[in-house]
């Protein structure tokens, strides 16, 4: 898992309830990244917000959601390096097309 913390809550889609939505400077953990080849963005999964049944089509939120501490950096490419389907994508890449933002803790 990999600590990040919400910096985007804007937009949320109306399938998803407001107690399975993110909030803006609430930390939460990363437990696994997905690239959704139809949309071509990046999502992930979080501990403390699993997206179920009930936020169907929505599977995962928006990796550009959330920043991660300078010091979570190497544990979010391991992450990303044990998600096997991501295996084949650079990483570096990966990270640059997902916006994702890098906070001070």
């Amino acid at each position: 898992m990999v600590k990040c913390t919400c910096i985007d809550d804007k937009n949320k889609p109306a399938e998803i309830p407001t107690s399975s939505w993110v909030k803006v400077e609430e930390s939460y953990h990363i437990t696994h990244i997905y690239y959704h080849v139809n949309q071509g963005i990046q999502g992930c999964s979080l501990y403390e917000k699993p997206l179920g049944e009930d936020c169907a089509p929505y599977e995962s939120f928006k990796l550009s959601r959330f920043g991660i501490s300078v010091d979570d950096l190497e544990k979010l490419i391991e992450l990303i390096k044990n998600c096997t389907e991501l295996n084949d994508l650079n990483i570096k890449s990966l990270i640059e097309e997902s916006q994702l933002q890098l906070i001070e803790e």
